[in-house]
């Protein structure tokens, strides 16, 4: 009995001596706010109001920040799984039509030369899907759920599709965005040849798209998952062009299409201005 009363006696000692900043007894940063943050405030802490007065001023310094082109698809991937969770950044633009993503400053920061590069602190992360898993991962509980790994056969379904995304839907219609939609804004013209030989390519991923998506409402399992989300990008600027054609003639991609477009999340993805005018909290 005695040594337990010691024990806590230390341990109050203890928590005394140490700074009440969160980072420092909490060991966290941004990417837990609010809600582990919070949770700490509502399990732990006498004073709940100054406590979420610290939550507040980390989630306003801490925010995430991405290197990136309004523009460009892989910056919009990584927008939507920010807008989904309903989480803040701070956008510093990287014009990539005049150049910036080659300058020694760009470099310095991503050798490759690409876009999104994400930065949580002292991490830094660069390609979107990496990306966009991190930050689903780090907030699972908040927002929409895009990793249904609920399951060992979940993950699997959702794994796959995300690859199918990868290595058979983009490598396509990244060239049709490009040929079509990505080229004009550099006053180049379009190879409809290239545009043609790979809508033939594409016919045969739409097909089974179309299969799959008689029985699922989405691609991974009835609700929206990152499995969506990975096609948004290309989606989006296929609309506008002559491809479109090959995914409303297909009833069931019509409609999934047609729903995952029209999430608010994806909508402020792919909101120019407010990319250009938003501003710090």
């Amino acid at each position: 009995m005695g040594s337990s009363i010691l024990l806590v006696l230390f341990t109050l000692m203890v928590m005394l001596s140490i700074s009440y900043e969160p980072l420092k007894w909490m060991g966290i940063n941004a990417s837990h706010v609010p809600e582990t943050c919070y949770h700490h405030c509502n399990q732990t802490f006498e004073s709940s109001r100054q406590c979420f007065k610290w939550c507040q001023e980390l989630a306003r310094k801490d925010e995430y920040k991405i290197y990136g082109y309004p523009y460009s698809t892989n910056t919009r991937r990584v927008l939507a799984v920010l807008h989904e969770k309903g989480l803040s950044y701070d956008p510093i633009t990287v014009n990539l039509i005049a150049g910036d993503q080659k300058k020694p400053s760009f470099l310095a920061i991503n050798p490759f030369g690409q876009v999104p590069v994400f930065l949580d602190g002292g991490l830094k992360l660069t390609e979107s899907r990496a990306i966009s898993e991190y930050i689903a991962t780090v907030h699972k509980s908040r927002g929409t759920q895009l990793l249904n790994y609920k399951s060992y056969k979940t993950m699997g379904t959702q794994r796959m599709w995300m690859a199918i995304e990868s290595f058979e839907f983009d490598p396509l219609t990244s060239t049709l965005t490009w040929e079509q939609s990505i080229k004009p804004m550099y006053g180049l013209k379009t190879d409809y040849k290239v545009v043609n030989e790979t809508e033939a390519k594409l016919e045969k991923v739409l097909d089974i798209y179309e299969e799959r998506l008689k029985n699922s409402s989405f691609l991974a399992s009835n609700s929206f998952t990152m499995a969506d989300l990975y096609h948004l990008p290309n989606i989006q600027y296929l609309m506008d062009t002559h491809t479109k054609r090959m995914f409303v003639n297909r009833p069931s991609v019509r409609r999934w299409v047609a729903e995952i477009t029209a999430r608010p999340a994806w909508k402020r993805a792919c909101d120019v201005k407010a990319w250009y005018h938003k501003k710090k909290n």
